[in-house]
């Protein structure tokens, strides 16, 4: 019954399917942080531990419902040739939906800062950026789904990487949330990351798939530039401040 203790390749294939379940939820990090940063600041907590939870809920759910998952693959229907299933369907609605939402928030940025009883308090409530978090916790599961079931066999491992994956992912949200917000240039970022990973979601629900190995490399060193960028116009500011 204990014998998966001692197996190597179980541990192994536990601690990648962590790691990559981590890598894979970035994009939902991400997302999460910037709608709560929408909200009042007391209630974005509360914001971001609902949305992981229900990342958590629908990853779950997916897994426990695995013979569902693969019946996804199959085609419905084909256009121009292409087949379509209802992974596709699912892929390409929540490509559109963030793509769409990246866009308007880009755009919201770049109008002027709103003060606190402005435009932003009117924006978003709690209940639209919960529903907006769930929506897009579904297409991000399914794609961390049908990774974990590529890589291991047993349904356990499965569950116990995904809610460590979850729960690290948690611990880190609050202080990346906090510093994207803080940093306005950080949020752009963000905000075209999403917008790749958008036009990746639609790619892949159209049959073209594209590494996010790729967007992943991309975002990291153009997050570096900036980290140093940060540093350089903090140096300038102390040294003019000390003139």
């Amino acid at each position: 019954m204990w014998d998966w203790v001692a197996d190597p390749e179980i541990w192994i294939g536990f601690f990648t399917l962590v790691a990559l379940e981590i890598v894979l939820g970035i994009d939902n990090i991400i997302f999460i942080s910037i709608l709560a940063g929408k909200l009042p600041e007391h209630q974005r907590d509360r914001a971001r531990v609902l949305g992981l939870a229900a990342a958590l809920i629908s990853r779950l759910a997916l897994l426990l419902g695995l013979a569902w998952v693969v019946r996804l693959t199959e085609p419905l229907f084909s256009v121009f040739g292409q087949e379509i299933s209802g992974r596709d369907l699912i892929l390409l609605l929540g490509g559109l939906f963030l793509l769409g939402k990246s866009v308007i928030e880009i755009g919201h940025s770049m109008e002027l800062k709103a003060d606190e009883n402005g435009p932003r308090a009117r924006a978003a409530s709690f209940a639209s950026v919960i529903v907006q978090i769930m929506l897009l916790d579904i297409v991000f599961s399914l794609d961390s789904v049908i990774t974990a079931v590529g890589m291991v066999e047993e349904i356990g491992v499965m569950v116990a990487a995904v809610v460590v994956a979850v729960i690290v992912m948690l611990v880190a949200s609050g202080p990346i949330s906090r510093f994207v917000e803080r940093h306005p240039s950080i949020k752009m970022l963000a905000l075209a990351f999403l917008v790749l990973i958008g036009v990746v979601l639609i790619a892949d629900g159209l049959g073209q798939h594209i590494s996010k190995g790729y967007i992943y490399f991309a975002m990291a060193f153009s997050l570096v530039v900036e980290l140093l960028n940060i540093r350089v116009r903090a140096r300038q500011a102390a040294r003019q401040q000390a003139e």
